[in-house]
């Protein structure tokens, strides 16, 4: 039968403005009777978990150094607990009356399934799971804690701590459409487009729609067109092109059904009107590569500008793209640039000057 019990450990609870943060040491050994790692996968189309895969490399570097003579480890690891964790102050007073002593209250019952553990690692992960493996008896670690009102709060929380480490950029773009409270700017700037790439990735794959499945991210890994390259896309499109009729630009929030109405309907005609080369990877197709993907994204926001979806499927958009099939080399030749400027099919980079030349080359064969 499995153990119930309560943990207790001796904490400081410190307050910052109207929150409260808790700094405690725990026996590295027993944070996974607590806490979990929320690794980040769909169930079905639906976002859970926030945490890269563990990096297994790494733990076993850090193990080795754990079982070394004079091992340490003093960063803090960040720990979000759930409301079942409580903080019990001691009768005693502090000096300053934002900190007070006493202990923090976990309940553990060893029946949980991993995911309802009343804890989550934030940061930390693979030093938790590295000194879980160490052939070591305990080792005690330093840790910081807050309560957390839902995993919205525990994803904007995650992307603030790792704010300033190499945080994979895919998994960010990712974790942004379902996370609430303060961003950094840049992070916050991304969040809408974000959210409109992943209902092209994940909104309704059935329907065979032309981003759905193919915007390779930590959960779609079968995916061949990156991820940073429709989000330039959108993100240009929202700020300064055709998506930009359904934004709000007072609060940054927009019209996320339209958004996608939109996109799928001009890159279902770029789908239909190119099909060899929106089926192939990047390394053998121009038009799914990020140069691609940008140029015609701005084709898209020069020829519906202002246009709103009801309006789209008046515009011939198949007539006129047909017209730039004999000025395309997306697989194979050469483009034909201006006079010495030839290159060829896979001549063009993800740059900023080639995506500038390649929207150019298109934008002028339309004319």
């Amino acid at each position: 039968m499995a153990d119930r019990y309560e943990l207790r450990l001796p904490a400081l609870r410190i307050r910052q403005g109207a929150q409260f943060i808790y700094t405690f040491g725990v026996d590295g050994k027993r944070i996974h009777e607590f806490a979990t790692v929320s690794r980040v996968h769909r169930e079905d189309v639906t976002l859970q978990g926030y945490q890269r895969p563990e990096v297994l490399s790494h733990i076993r570097a850090i193990r080795r150094y754990l079982e070394s003579d004079g091992a340490m480890l003093p960063n803090a690891v960040v720990v979000a607990f759930d409301e079942r964790v409580s903080f019990v102050a001691n009768k005693t007073s502090s000096s300053v009356d934002y900190v007070s002593a006493g202990d923090l209250v976990i309940p553990i019952d060893e029946s949980l399934p991993e995911d309802q553990k009343p804890a989550w690692l934030v940061d930390g992960q693979q030093r938790s799971a590295a000194i879980r493996d160490a052939d070591l008896a305990e080792f005690a670690v330093a840790a910081v804690g807050f309560i957390a009102h839902g995993e919205a709060e525990q994803r904007s929380q995650f992307i603030l701590v790792n704010n300033t480490k190499p945080l994979p950029k895919g998994l960010i773009h990712e974790l942004l459409p379902a996370t609430r409270g303060h961003l950094p700017t840049a992070y916050a700037r991304k969040q809408l487009p974000a959210e409109v790439l992943a209902r092209l990735n994940f909104g309704n794959q059935a329907a065979g729609t032309p981003f759905a499945g193919r915007i390779a991210t930590p959960t779609m890994a079968e995916g061949y067109i990156k991820d940073n390259s429709v989000l330039k896309m959108i993100e240009n499109s929202l700020y300064d092109g055709a998506l930009y009729q359904y934004r709000d630009p007072e609060d940054g929030s927009g019209d996320v059904d339209q958004m996608v109405l939109h996109l799928n309907y001009f890159w279902t005609v770029v789908q239909l009107t190119f099909p060899e080369a929106w089926g192939l990877a990047p390394t053998k197709s121009r038009l799914t590569h990020g140069a691609g993907i940008q140029a015609m994204g701005y084709v898209m926001d020069a020829l519906t500008d202002g246009v709103p979806t009801a309006e789209l499927a008046g515009m011939n958009l198949e007539s006129t793209l047909s017209r730039l099939a004999e000025h395309c080399a997306w697989t194979s030749g050469t483009w034909e640039f201006g006079v010495d400027q030839t290159r060829r099919w896979n001549g063009i980079q993800n740059t900023p000057n080639d995506i500038k030349i390649l929207t150019s080359h298109l934008l002028h064969a339309l004319r």
